[in-house]
């Protein structure tokens, strides 16, 4: 009698916590898609694209020069005394070494598109988590996954993207906030 009192309450303790754990409330997002549908994002995103063209104009410019100056050494090479020549070197390797200091200042790790990304998108990456903590507290979920960041490898049907709750919750954010935007928007 007493093995099956305590396999009663082993079994019960059992399905205690497997109810508790069926209880839960799990919905997934996809982040890429929220951030590609969100205006303020998508805006964020063009005006990092206009920074990064003006530097990589810079960039080209820089190689053309130095692509310049060597074919101008080669083709010179023979006419110039050796000093002359070792000084055109020293001019090209100094200018090699800038290139390579710009992109490393431009594109290099922690370099100055990194910190700009870092600078203009945090604020936007916030809303959206700000969106998504709302839609889940409005809807009761326990956790929400995204599915981007590679946190779930399966996502059943039956399960509730909260995708477009939290793209029409930030919409309906820039309409609350539409002349604030508009006017940060023009101080740059």
């Amino acid at each position: 009698m007493k093995t099956r009192n305590a396999w009663l309450v082993v079994f019960i303790g059992v399905m205690m916590v497997g109810s508790s754990a069926w209880a839960q409330k799990l919905g997934y997002i996809n982040s890429q898609k929220i951030v590609a549908s969100y205006k303020e994002a998508q805006d964020t995103q063009e005006r990092l694209n206009k920074i990064n063209a003006t530097w990589e104009e810079e960039g080209k410019a820089l190689q053309k020069q130095f692509q310049e100056m060597g074919e101008q050494l080669e083709s010179q090479s023979l006419l110039l005394s050796e000093e002359r020549k070792r000084e055109k070197q020293q001019e090209l390797q100094t200018l090699y070494m800038k290139i390579q200091q710009f992109q490393a200042e431009k594109w290099g790790q922690g370099g100055e598109f990194y910190k700009k990304q870092e600078e203009l998108m945090q604020p936007i990456f916030d809303k959206i988590n700000q969106a998504i903590k709302k839609v889940a507290e409005l809807q009761n979920f326990d956790y929400v996954f995204d599915t981007v960041a590679g946190n779930i490898v399966y996502a059943s049907p039956r399960q509730v993207d909260l995708t477009e709750d939290v793209i029409k919750d930030l919409e309906k954010g820039l309409e609350s906030s539409g002349t604030t935007r508009r006017t940060t928007g023009t101080r740059n």
